[in-house]
């Protein structure tokens, strides 16, 4: 009986916040709200995506709950621009996600048996596919993958994608020779001092990072976006010494930083 109090709770600030979307678009709404289009809308769901991201490394309960619903706001906001387009509208939204969640879990929702996290991830893609193919998509297998995204987690996936059809290192061991392989050629382009030829080595060593990554089973992303605030808190204590020894940064020397950094990473 809670439940379904809750529920219809739920359902009903749901219509509220689309009346109040509804009521920004109208004509004698929010000269700013009625001259959105989707296009607009792309970059604005970008980047409250990022922020729900940043509030959940912060473990910010308060945080998470006002980015989740600055999103929410977003994507419904999307979705009305998209009805008012005669396009599809809330409704076709949920249905279509119940529908494809209820069939991409069969092991939940069917008679399908898993004995592993590994083997939902192959059924996942395998019904992916026969949706491609069901709805005459692109016969490329990584037509699904995003232009959008962060070019790390891009190739991340890409790889991975690739790595289901068989194309892959049989050990990390071999990714990891590979790197190094890489990392040579790096080098030689840096002899030759040819830009064309060290951006695109450079981008090997990267791409293959990537595939290391994977092999350990890391988000190179997540990985990538620690380590760079790791830097920042350590430079951030760095300055700080600094200005107590009322020294700028523009005035300190190497030895000076590299001093202090090596106590940041022991405070570590």
């Amino acid at each position: 009986m809670y439940m379904k109090k809750n529920t219809d709770n739920n359902s009903k600030k749901l219509e509220n916040l689309m009346q109040l979307i509804k009521k920004l678009r109208a004509p004698d709404g929010c000269p700013w709200d009625q001259q959105q289009k989707k296009e607009d809308i792309r970059k604005y769901i970008l980047e409250e995506a990022y922020e729900v991201v940043d509030s959940i490394d912060k473990e910010s309960p308060p945080a998470i709950k006002e980015e989740l619903g600055d999103l929410l706001f977003q994507i419904l906001f999307l979705t009305e621009i998209c009805a008012e387009l005669k396009l599809f509208s809330l409704s076709d939204v949920l249905d279509g996600i119940i529908e494809k969640m209820i069939r991409r879990h069969p092991h939940v929702f069917g008679n399908k048996k898993v004995s592993s996290v590994q083997e939902v991830k192959e059924n996942w893609q395998k019904i992916k596919k026969k949706e491609r193919k069901n709805k005459n998509v692109d016969e490329n297998v990584f037509s699904g993958v995003p232009l959008s995204l962060p070019a790390l987690k891009r190739a991340q996936k890409i790889t991975a994608i690739a790595s289901a059809y068989g194309f892959d290192w049989p050990e990390t061991g071999d990714v990891i020779n590979k790197l190094k392989e890489e990392i040579k050629e790096l080098s030689t382009a840096l002899k030759k001092s040819k830009e064309d030829e060290i951006e695109e080595e450079l981008g090997d060593i990267l791409f293959t990072i990537v595939n290391v990554s994977r092999f350990l089973s890391v988000d190179a992303e997540t990985a990538l976006s620690k380590t760079t605030e790791k830097f920042l808190c350590r430079f951030f204590y760095l300055t700080e010494q600094l200005s107590a020894k009322s020294i700028s940064l523009k005035d300190a020397t190497l030895a000076q930083m590299d001093a202090l950094w090596n106590k940041a990473k022991e405070k570590d």
